[in-house]
């Protein structure tokens, strides 16, 4: 724990002695900043009365948050969009009656931008990090067409079921730059997944920047018992249009190569969440697909401000693994969905961040801005 301790001492020396400024003008700061600025801006709009008597929950959390802005244009990719972005892909019918749905994924290097003035040389898919949010049905033929066009060997290694030989391992799908390999199997088991890539050294492709979100939604006539829950989560249903979804990927970058992370964020960008607050309607259910797919530091956590969740760990049930909580943790690779409703709240900030005070100061903190609807 003390050796802990020490590292992270390190790490915040470095950002708070001027390592981050040094590195491309970033900085972390406890005095008045822009974002408190847009922080005040949202509340005032959305809920005076949060604003007139509610607590300052950046100030809460010593004020330690980035300066200025990211260019999201440059980058090619913006984190509120991701929340919602899924990648359907193809779909086309196969003999034997069932869907075909296919990807297509390239493998690219990226020089993107992570917290403001703070240039990253990603390795990526589809020149995003995290790659894109795929999503399909349980039971369909998935094609992933991968191809690579970056400097290094590279393959996509899917948590699901399948063939050795579609693992994307050494030997099963790692490919060389400019070469091409078709992934192919059923979608299966249904859930909140995880896909990366598996070419050595793995910590090393992971933290820069080859993941993303796999989710299989359930067919809902594979699971009579549980129909209606099974509906509420296929994308493109009555049922599920009710819900406010969103894909969320819990990472980190290790901008010195020392194998300790300087920045933390939830898809990529340090703060961005804080800085834009996520609008959620107060009357729709809200439903978060969550990934931590952190290298270097053990685990992760996700923490909600003035309102607990149902968890579904892994996303393989269709009842909740844990019921009426504020927080949970997840080991890398770990994944869940969580259920929960601003329902009976008043309209207002709700933030939510790791439970580990390092990593919300560090980029890992964003806000709900929950409204009556939205315009």
């Amino acid at each position: 724990m003390l050796r802990w301790a020490q590292a992270a001492l390190s790490r915040r020396s470095l950002l708070l002695g001027g390592g981050a400024a040094t590195i491309g003008a970033a900085a972390i700061c406890s005095t008045k900043t822009a974002a408190q600025e847009t922080h005040r801006y949202h509340a005032a709009a959305g809920a005076p009365e949060v604003a007139a008597s509610g607590p300052s929950h950046q100030s809460a959390h010593g004020a330690m948050i980035t300066v200025g802005s990211v260019d999201n244009e440059r980058n090619g990719f913006h984190p509120t969009k991701m929340l919602t972005d899924w990648y359907t892909g193809i779909v086309t019918d196969l003999p034997d009656g069932r869907k075909l749905r296919t990807f297509e994924i390239t493998a690219e290097d990226k020089e993107i931008e992570i917290a403001p003035g703070v240039l990253f040389p990603a390795w990526t898919y589809n020149g995003r990090v995290p790659g894109p949010a795929l999503r399909a049905t349980e039971g369909e033929r998935l094609r992933i067409v991968f191809r690579n066009n970056g400097s290094h060997p590279h393959s996509m290694h899917f948590h699901g079921i399948h063939a050795a030989r579609m693992d994307g391992v050494p030997g099963a799908g790692v490919i060389a730059p400019g070469d091409e390999f078709v992934y192919e199997f059923e979608a299966r088991p249904f859930g909140c997944h995880l896909y990366h890539c598996h070419a050595l050294p793995l910590a090393r492709h992971i933290h820069k920047g080859m993941y993303g979100i796999f989710v299989i939604d359930p067919d809902p006539a594979r699971h009579p018992e549980n129909a209606e829950v099974a509906k509420s989560r296929l994308l493109g249903s009555p049922e599920n249009a009710e819900w406010q979804e969103m894909a969320m990927v819990m990472n980190a970058f290790d901008t010195t190569f020392d194998g300790e992370n300087e920045f933390y964020a939830c898809n990529t960008i340090a703060h961005c969440y804080a800085k834009e607050p996520i609008k959620v309607e107060k009357s729709r259910p809200v439903r978060i697909y969550l990934v931590n797919i952190t290298e270097f530091d053990p685990i992760n956590s996700f923490h909600l401000h003035g309102n607990f969740f149902d968890y579904f760990d892994q996303g393989t049930t269709l009842t909740p693994t844990l019921r009426t909580v504020d927080l949970i943790m997840q080991c890398q690779a770990q994944r869940g969905i969580l259920e929960f409703t601003f329902k009976e709240h008043e309209a207002g900030l709700y933030m939510f961040h790791a439970h580990q005070s390092e990593f919300a100061e560090l980029g890992w903190m964003g806000m709900f801005d929950v409204v009556e609807t939205l315009s």
